[in-house]
């Protein structure tokens, strides 16, 4: 595909008034604390620091600090919000007024491209570099490639139809825009590449870049949104019959995929490595630069956090339709939602505090730091897991019903089922057996018992065709009344920033904006 250079016209103009304001001659004084392109990209420490740049985008507002939430939990029927900051809320059901919004949108889309423009860095300057480990450089190279796909996957699932930039800005570039089936083909692309490049395994210091696991697993998700079932059986076969088989499993105790306390652990596929080392500013840059999230002191219920983002009353109800083995409740609810009856349930109260509930009234637990504090803040460290070996067992139930063989993919779902001590699928659902489309219906409620609030339903909802008609958004809207306000055709993407429209003449909004 032909590359695009891209321009953020904001930025042109600040350097425009940069350099106005200020004399030739402090012009031509380095700055040895930000070096230019003239003098960095020599050395192989260099290119090191060029990839790990990269990284730092994690922790930026506009991403996965904080806004991602809002967009594909919140927005999703999982969530949604009854902030007093109204434009906030609005931008969860689907009442966009100002396309330049900054928490809704601009800051999400300048914090993409950002993350964009630092990986196309490391691809056009680090293959002149020499090494004297080639595989090294190779890994530099397949960690850029992987994380402008990853970047790319995101901003399909939000806007679709935009510029594929794929060279370093320059600033009076203009971009093309693309449509999404060339920004998914570019992300495919992306993918295939870096697999050849990246490891099985990293060692113990370089925990966090991404495996080929990680390049598998957004592969298949990639061809999943598609519906290329074959390619992402493909992909997904690395977990089960290829160089990936045994390298991953369930760990024993649910809870531990959402604290600071087992990170990384056997059934993490990726995750981002949050820190409360640094106590910085929220947007800045440089080594010392905040690293941690701010998910759960937006979400954090009444009182605890700001409590901008709240989980849908709905959500646990479908826990208790099924009891274990045992009898009991399934406890995935217990550390999954904040609920009126969570104490007399589980013996938890919020944050260790007796509470005043409202009437089906629920929160998110997942990520809360309430197991050692009693409050949340900007500084939470627990590591966001992006993909866990349990959503690939689901996936890879989906896939294989997609193909016809569901089973088979019952034994998938079952595994996720038997963690937790649930009966296998036969014994209270054998119905959902009796065909492609019943087990389909099925697999929706299990990956809400098993990823709800994970990030992953917005997906889930465009994947499966839940918001193409007037019909299947009103079943949404039975469970999320905020689909009310969904316009089939429009409202399954963002619109584009207003002030990029105006600023490219290359752009069009999207349909119905």
């Amino acid at each position: 595909m032909e590359s695009i250079p891209h321009k953020t016209v904001t930025i042109a103009f600040l350097l425009i008034i940069a350099f106005s304001g200020c004399k030739k001659d402090l012009l031509n004084i380095e700055n040895p604390n930000t070096p230019t392109e003239d003098v960095f990209w020599q050395s192989e420490e260099d290119a090191r620091r060029g990839v790990n740049s990269i990284y730092a985008m994690f922790y930026k507002p506009g991403l996965w600090a904080r806004w991602m939430y809002f967009r594909l939990d919140l927005t999703s029927d999982e969530g949604f919000s009854r902030s007093p900051w109204v434009e906030l809320a609005d931008w969860t059901r689907f009442q966009y007024i100002n396309y330049n919004f900054g928490e809704g949108n601009v800051f999400t889309w300048k914090d993409t491209y950002k993350s964009i423009f630092r990986c196309n860095q490391v691809l056009d300057n680090v293959p002149e570099i020499e090494f004297a480990d080639e595989e090294e450089k190779n890994r530099i190279l397949g960690q850029a490639k992987f994380l402008r796909a990853f970047h790319y996957y995101y901003a399909a699932l939000l806007w679709e139809n935009v510029p594929l930039v794929l060279h370093s800005s320059e600033p009076d570039d203009l971009p093309l825009q693309n449509t999404l089936t060339e920004v998914w083909a570019q992300v495919e692309q992306d993918l295939t590449e870096a697999l050849e490049l990246l490891p099985v395994t990293w060692d113990d210091a370089n925990i966090g870049r991404p495996t080929k696991g990680a390049v598998n697993a957004y592969l298949a998700r990639t061809y999943m949104q598609q519906h290329k079932w074959q390619e992402a059986k493909m992909a997904l076969d690395y977990f089960f019959t290829g160089e990936g088989a045994g390298n991953y499993s369930l760990i024993a105790n649910y809870e531990d995929n959402f604290t600071h306390l087992n990170e990384n652990n056997s059934e993490s596929v990726f995750e981002i490595q949050f820190s409360d080392e640094h106590k910085t500013p929220e947007d800045g840059d440089g080594p010392a630069q905040m690293m941690s999230s701010h998910r759960q002191q937006f979400l954090a219920p009444r009182s605890i956090g700001w409590s901008d983002g709240q989980a849908r009353y709905w959500m646990v109800e479908v826990f208790k339709e099924e009891n274990t083995t045992a009898g009991e409740l399934d406890p995935r609810l217990r550390h999954t939602l904040f609920y009126p009856d969570l104490e007399a349930d589980f013996g938890d109260r919020v944050y260790g505090r007796a509470w005043d509930w409202d009437a089906d009234e629920a929160w998110f637990r997942k990520y809360a730091r309430d197991y050692y504090r009693d409050n949340e803040d900007y500084y939470a460290q627990n590591n966001f897991r992006l993909v866990r070996y349990a959503d690939i067992l689901l996936m890879y139930a989906e896939v294989l019903n997609e193909l016809g063989n569901t089973a088979e993919a019952v034994v998938y779902v079952d595994e996720v089922r038997n963690r937790v001590g649930l009966p296998q699928l036969m014994e209270n659902h054998g119905a959902a057996l009796a065909s492609q489309e019943a087990f389909k219906e099925r697999l929706k409620t299990e990956r809400v018992l098993e990823l709800c609030g994970e990030s992953v339903r917005w997906a889930d909802l465009k994947r499966w065709g839940d918001l193409d008609t007037e019909d299947a958004v009103a079943e949404v809207a039975r469970r999320d009344p905020d689909f009310n306000n969904f316009e089939v055709g429009k409202h399954i993407r963002l619109p584009l920033p207003q002030v990029e429209v105006l600023n490219n003449q290359n752009l069009t909004q999207n349909p119905g904006y």
